[in-house]
């Protein structure tokens, strides 16, 4: 029994090294993910549109020269970010999938149509700019687009209905720095209607970053598996078989921005499913922080909606779950052998322990094998099916009754149907599983209630 208890332990080290090839399995299937997206496009963060206008500003520097302080006034050009007073805009995200070798991923291309009215405010002074200062002819209206790779044809854009022709580049600090724009002279300061129209592909995560005194978005999509998250969920929402819509409205009292900044807004970094994450991805993080224009990063950090279009069923999450329940199946197997041995007297030795152990740990391999090719419950089937097919025959032999057998084969099919159902109720599953646990114990408890097991060491030495 002890030598048993033994290999049971030891079998503990071939499931945590089972963890590594779950890992290494996983790394490549997000590298291969990461080389479709290289000619696709990353996650996507759209921001804007913003009237990004240079004014005249007057530096004051104190420098040491020969030992005394010396005062010199220094003319400078910065620039005002104003955000619209309205912006609306109808989302629509088509979902595609892509393969490479084995590994399958989720792209997107997503068409954004929207229109935005700005005004400049009569009371510019008080945001620290003189209305003279301010170089209205060199006015530039941006939109931000953390990865410009994705980009499509038919992009437009047009101010009080005359198109303007973008321009490469010179997006918003919050996508960093990447993006489109356009040159407008708004000299004669009347309000601008800018329609806009961008097509972006993208990998992943799909983000927008609100900015003006009222947003509103529509966002459709055919996928059927949204996850909504960031600083703002939806105000409406209807997820279905055939996709979902999403509704979003945003005042600027719930971004806690103000209409004009004389910085503009960082890269945000939200809370998410309860732990802080930074939206924008390292690349795009230090493209931001390398840039010269973070100098005017003091208008606060943006907010932004993510919508992700996940997989319904994350086969690596599951396997993994599955693999921490490995110790139920040596425990319980190595359990019904121990009865065998004790109450029916049908000698184990600790070779047919091991083997069947080896066998048990090895159905964690053939799920991970079985599951990047052929789905996670077809893998699932065929790998229970075949251990316990194994196992059957072999105890059969191990054991010297066919009946033996069969109730071993039938315990594991328990055994095996539990841990699938235990997958797919999370929620419940810890409840599900410790009583269950607590009927088990007590079943061996009650089985077992007359053995001797101290003179179980003695009555094998007289018998030799």
């Amino acid at each position: 029994m002890v030598i048993a208890v033994l290999i049971a332990v030891a079998l503990m080290v071939p499931l945590l090294m089972i963890y590594g090839l779950l890992w290494d399995r996983q790394q490549q299937a997000e590298t291969a993910q990461a080389s479709i997206g290289q000619g696709w496009g990353g996650q996507q963060t759209i921001a804007g549109p913003v009237i990004v206008i240079p004014y005249r500003a007057t530096e004051t520097t104190t420098v040491t020269e020969n030992g005394k302080d010396v005062t010199r006034t220094v003319d400078t050009i910065r620039n005002l970010y104003l955000s619209p007073q309205s912006n609306k805009a109808d989302v629509v995200i088509k979902p595609e999938k892509r393969k490479k070798a084995i590994y399958e991923t989720v792209v997107y291309e997503s068409q954004i149509s929207g229109s935005a009215d700005f005004a400049l405010p009569a009371d510019i002074a008080r945001f620290g700019v003189a209305r003279e200062a301010l170089m209205l002819d060199r006015a530039e209206v941006r939109l931000g687009v953390s990865d410009a790779r994705g980009l499509v044809d038919g992009n437009s854009l047009a101010v009080n209905g005359t198109p303007l022709a973008l321009q490469p580049g010179k997006g918003l600090l919050s996508t960093g720095n990447s993006g489109t724009f356009a040159f407008v002279d708004w000299t004669a300061a009347a309000p601008l209607k800018v329609d806009y129209r961008i097509g972006v592909r993208g990998l992943g995560d799909f983000k927008l970053i609100p900015r003006g005194v009222d947003t509103r978005w529509t966002v459709k999509s055919t996928w059927p598996n949204p996850s909504f998250g960031g600083d703002f969920l939806p105000a409406k929402r209807d997820v279905k078989g055939s996709g979902f819509t999403a509704t979003y409205a945003i005042p600027n009292l719930a971004l806690g921005q103000a209409q004009v900044l004389t910085g503009d807004l960082s890269p945000p970094v939200t809370t998410n499913y309860g732990r802080r994450d930074a939206y924008m991805d390292a690349s795009v993080e230090m493209a931001a922080a390398n840039d010269g224009s973070t100098a005017e990063a003091s208008g606060g950090t943006a907010k932004a909606v993510a919508i992700s279009l996940i997989e319904p069923v994350d086969l690596y999450s599951q396997v993994d779950r599955s693999i921490k329940y490995g110790f139920l199946f040596i425990g319980f197997t190595f359990v019904a052998f121990l009865m065998f041995d004790i109450i029916a007297g049908a000698r184990v030795a600790p070779a047919e322990y091991l083997l069947t152990g080896v066998a048990l740990v090895l159905f964690f391999v053939l799920l991970l094998a079985f599951a990047e090719v052929i789905g996670f419950t077809f893998a699932y089937m065929l790998a229970s099916a075949a251990i316990i097919g194994l196992l059957a025959f072999y105890s059969a032999a191990v054991l010297k009754s066919w009946k033996r057998a069969r109730f071993l084969a039938a315990m594991l099919i328990g055994l095996y149907a539990l841990l699938y159902v235990l997958l797919n109720l999370e929620a419940y599953s810890l409840l599900i599983g410790s009583v269950l646990m607590f009927f088990a114990l007590a079943g061996v408890m009650y089985m077992t209630r007359n053995i001797d097991w101290g003179g179980i060491g003695k009555k094998d030495e007289v018998a030799a």
